[in-house]
């Protein structure tokens, strides 16, 4: 595919610096240290760790270097780059479920706290040029739509960005930024974003100066989370590979890592997930559809792994490899979610849809373990992990693997101690939650970390990790925690956890349960909240109201339809209360009140009631239109009242409106047939 230079140019008016094979002469002999985060991808999925999946690049890193047989991320995406990034517990940098907020309490605020300081703002405290390129996910989505900026990453320590700030994204078709600016992708036919994503590294690479100092770049792609959407010369490698069926290939690669010494040969595999059919019983026309499915998903890590091996080659040809470590991990184990929302339904890899390859591929990309991302046996938080680094790591160790096992936050120690930096106890003016995890160096040279308690909290699935002692729950959406289903496993005899312990050794589980409540304690994890994730999306909608417009429009639907000129804005200039006001300029009515609108949705129960309260002002005294309607069927209106507006500020208040059937409602400010400028402020919802 000719792309014509084409991620050159999202990267402007960048200063090249002339290549050349030579080492580059400088005083500073740090390493460089580029930390790569492949995005909803399993355990057994690339080559060196058992899979099928053509991925060299990865492969040849791994046998100069170091893999870890236990290495584990937290679960989910949020959670486990929240930890990455700044070295804490997701709960003790804000990050304790997902960017969609669901609390007021700091553990679940949805972004990166002050509390916390990432990587990239340690090291660029200690002289490092700081780049990232790919996937963010640590800032609040109501911010995010709000465009508020100050948790992305140019404000948390990263000089230069190229990527997404947001969780996933159409891998042909797509808002991208670049720094704090967002751009659309071009609609050329040239654009593929795990590609964009690794050129954007390459021309960092590419475009830093050595010689002044060294580099720090997180290369975060969103391979190969959904959408299902790759190139077809990817695809076209995999679709006879996959004919075979999950189980034939489940069972080659536990062979593979057997072969490969990864478990030793008296592991067993976990079963087949019992809510798989075999492969056999399937229909062939459903055979060739899945077969497709998990073609184009390893078609999606196969262009991964290309730009993987461009990000080295620009190393090599730098001459900075050799003195560069390279980390390779997974943010969560392989995804089991069902996704189907394009426009259409075909499962081609194309840009118009949108599929997921399903708990079917999911159980493959587990080997040999059981269950997936969200939960905390292993098949949700074991991640493949690889360190290059020639300068650093005994040469006698490569090709090795780690015995023990490691954790998230260990890599911002390991970077600290590496890079010579001062991991700080305040930061702008915060105070700083300690480092939580340890060094990985000494397993660099074949020694142990002796890493202890090891703790996880995702969605009410709990695991304490210590030492060959294991224990986690299971909890399911809407289920209830119960300490009764608390599992114990030896991870030394039974990787797998196959062989429930808890009844045989009850002291040693109730002993690290202790240990886990007296960290969720500490972190702030409690109450534990097994809701889903649309329930808990929509109880923060009805709960915090963006009123004050603290986050811009972030939440809020507004616009102008028909003939009608009308701008929104946020003003700080004149303000009816606080430090911002929504501001509405209408330039050119239209016809009637709905051909401009400023609308807030939320979900609320038959039998609940509504209180709305909010203040408007006016720079000339004319009607708007105020309503609290259905937002499926705009003919039930539980408000519909005409608001005179003045210059005054004025506040107006609806009390106790009985809501008679479930469903989503929406309070909107009509100001099509209105004339002139609005503010609005002081929105508040209550529901009760």
């Amino acid at each position: 595919m000719n792309r014509k230079n084409i991620y050159l140019a999202v990267l402007p008016a960048l200063p090249w610096i002339l290549t050349n094979c030579c080492q580059a002469q400088t005083t500073d002999n740090r390493p460089n240290i580029i930390l790569i985060l492949a995005d909803d991808m399993g355990y057994s999925d690339i080559g060196c760790y058992g899979g099928e999946i053509q991925t060299p690049n990865l492969d040849k890193l791994a046998s100069e270097g170091l893999r870890y047989r236990q290495f584990y991320n937290g679960a989910r995406s949020c959670p486990t780059r929240a930890s990455l990034l700044t070295g804490l517990y997701a709960h003790q940098a804000g990050m304790g479920w997902m960017t969609t907020a669901d609390m007021q309490r700091p553990p679940y605020q949805g972004c990166l706290n002050n509390e916390c300081v990432t990587i990239a703002e340690v090291l660029k405290s200690a002289g490092y040029s700081t780049y990232m390129s790919g996937k963010w996910h640590v800032s609040s989505e109501r911010k995010n739509s709000g465009g508020v900026q100050e948790h992305w990453p140019n404000q948390r320590g990263f000089d230069e960005f190229y990527g997404i700030v947001g969780g996933a994204a159409n891998y042909f078709n797509m808002k991208y930024n670049r720094n704090n600016q967002q751009f659309h992708s071009p609609k050329d036919g040239t654009f593929y974003f795990t590609h964009a994503i690794s050129d954007s590294a390459a021309v960092f690479i590419k475009q830093h100066s050595f010689e002044e100092n060294p580099l720090f770049l997180y290369l975060a792609y969103t391979a190969p989370h959904w959408p299902l959407q790759a190139l077809q010369k990817d695809i076209d490698k995999y679709v006879d590979v996959y004919k075979a069926g999950w189980d034939q290939l489940r069972e080659a690669r536990f062979q593979r890592q057997k072969r490969m010494r990864l478990f030793s040969p008296d592991v067993q595999m976990s079963p087949r997930d019992e809510a798989i059919p075999a492969w056999d019983s399937l229909p062939k026309e459903e055979q060739k559809e899945f077969a497709m499915r998990m073609a184009i998903y390893a078609a999606q890590i196969d262009a991964m792994d290309q730009g993987v091996g461009r990000v080295v080659e620009e190393l090599r040809k730098k001459g900075q490899l050799d003195n560069t470590i390279i980390m390779f991990l997974s943010d969560n184990g392989a995804c089991a979610e069902f996704i189907s929302s394009g426009k259409r339904k075909a499962v081609d890899g194309k840009e118009d849809t949108f599929e997921s390859y399903r708990r079917n591929w999911a159980n493959v990309s587990s080997t040999p373990y059981k269950e997936y991302k969200h939960h905390t046996n292993e098949g949700g938080i074991a991640t493949p992990l690889i360190v290059h680094y020639p300068k650093g790591i005994s040469q006698k160790l490569d090709n090795s693997f780690v015995n023990e096992y490691g954790h998230i936050t260990d890599i911002m120690a390991t970077c600290v101690d590496f890079g010579k930096a001062s991991y700080p106890t305040t930061y702008k003016g915060h105070t700083i939650v300690p480092m939580q995890g340890v060094s990985l160096r000494p397993n660099f040279i074949g020694e142990n970390t002796k890493r202890g308690k090891t703790f996880w909290e995702h969605e009410a699935n709990i695991a304490v990790r210590e030492g060959k002692w294991k224990i986690v729950t299971k909890v399911i959406e809407g289920q209830s925690f119960d300490e009764n289903t608390i599992h114990l496993y030896d991870m030394n005899a039974d990787p797998t956890e196959l062989n429930d312990l808890a009844t045989t050794y009850p002291q040693k589980k109730n002993e690290l349960y202790t240990a886990w409540k007296e960290w969720a304690d500490k972190v702030e994890a409690l109450p534990l909240d097994t809701r889903s994730y649309g329930e808990r999306r929509r109880d923060y909608k009805r709960r915090c109201i963006n009123g004050q417009f603290d986050d811009n429009f972030g939440d809020w639907k507004y616009g102008a339809t028909n003939t009608a000129e009308i701008y929104f804005s946020i003003d700080s200039a004149h303000t009816i209360s606080g430090d911002k006001t929504a501001r509405i300029d209408i330039k050119k009515s239209g016809e009637k009140p709905a051909n401009g609108f400023l609308k807030w949705m939320f979900n609320a129960k038959a039998g609940e009631k509504v209180s709305i309260r909010f203040k408007v002002q006016a720079e000339k005294k004319f009607p708007i239109i105020f309503r609290l309607e259905r937002e499926q069927n705009l003919a039930t209106k539980l408000i519909d009242v005409p608001l005179s507006l003045t210059t005054d500020v004025r506040t107006f208040e609806f009390k106790d409106i009985p809501i008679k059937e479930n469903g989503n409602y929406q309070l909107v400010f009509y100001v099509g047939k209105s004339n002139g400028v609005i503010w609005v402020d002081d929105v508040e919802l209550d529901i009760k």
